[in-house]
């Protein structure tokens, strides 16, 4: 039996992912006739296009184990791919906060060191996750440090995510959703791990 390969797979998918965060972020900026409240919208919607390609490859591996399906096991499979696709979609995210400072000369000045750490943090970790997510860079660091480097750098990046999430809160009631989504997948992430040990201590059976 054949298994049927999507339409939009590999690098195929990464485009698609991509093409879309472009297409958004234009339209945006395009259709709003004042461009420092554009910049600020499309600020906020590749902020919600980041998250939610995020969640997808932080979900993928426990999801699969937890609940398995073609689905699941082919957000798996293309988890390189959105992942990728969350970084070039942080990537305009980050263009534009420096093309919104460029337009507002008071918001860099009504920022703090501190609070700028969690995002220097982040960006770090997603600039080293993005280089070796190659054969070759992947290669030249090895096995071993490959996996450490993008096993802490997902779980730096849900903290990110879930405290910029939680401190808006008081600012809009909204933030709770994006802040249960976070802790949902943790949780949803904590528990595949539990699995995926209780599944690999159970004794085979042999036939």
């Amino acid at each position: 039996m054949m298994t049927q390969v999507p339409r939009y797979h590999g690098w195929s998918l990464f485009g698609l992912l991509s093409l879309l965060v472009l297409l958004m972020t234009g339209l945006i900026l395009l259709l709003n006739p004042d461009l420092v409240e554009a910049t600020r919208s499309a600020i906020r919607a590749t902020a919600r296009t980041s998250f939610a390609l995020f969640l997808a490859a932080f979900s993928a591996s426990a999801l699969a184990v937890l609940v398995p399906s073609p689905f699941t096991r082919s957000l798996v499979r293309e988890r390189r791919f959105i992942g990728l696709a969350f970084a070039f979609s942080h990537l305009v995210h980050a263009i534009l906060i420096y093309s919104y400072g460029q337009l507002n000369p008071e918001f860099w000045p009504g920022r703090t060191t501190v609070g700028n750490i969690p995002g220097s943090v982040g960006y770090l970790f997603i600039l080293l996750m993005a280089l070796t997510s190659f054969k070759t860079t992947a290669r030249l660091i090895g096995p071993k440090a490959w996996k450490a480097l993008h096993v802490s750098g997902m779980w730096v990046l849900a903290a990110v995510f879930t405290y910029s999430s939680f401190k808006r809160i008081p600012m809009s009631a909204w933030y709770v959703l994006p802040f249960g989504l976070m802790f949902s997948a943790i949780v949803i992430r904590l528990l595949g791990k539990i699995a995926l040990k209780y599944k690999r201590s159970q004794p085979r059976a042999y036939v």
